[in-house]
């Protein structure tokens, strides 16, 4: 699933953050990294940025990134 479907409020684990090079190096930066937990704060209406919270940070992506950052579901939802 790519976080772009993922449920908000839910926690979720990164497993790709998409084939780019370019992306992925641009995402390092920002602090997101393969294996991290991540949960969608909130999604902007009309095809605005998602909010994620990672790492403590909450940092807004596009929809266009978050449809390339593949997450799985975690077993338990508590931080």
């Amino acid at each position: 699933m790519t976080l772009l479907n993922a449920t908000p409020g839910k926690w979720f684990r990164v497993v790709s953050l998409g084939e780019r090079r370019g992306l992925r190096a641009h995402l390092r930066r920002y602090g997101l990294f393969e294996g991290d937990r991540v949960r969608v704060v909130r999604a902007a209406p009309l095809k605005g940025p998602l909010l994620i919270e990672v790492n403590g940070r909450e940092i807004a992506l596009g929809r266009s990134v978050a449809a390339q950052i593949i997450v799985e579901a975690e077993e338990c939802d508590s931080p």
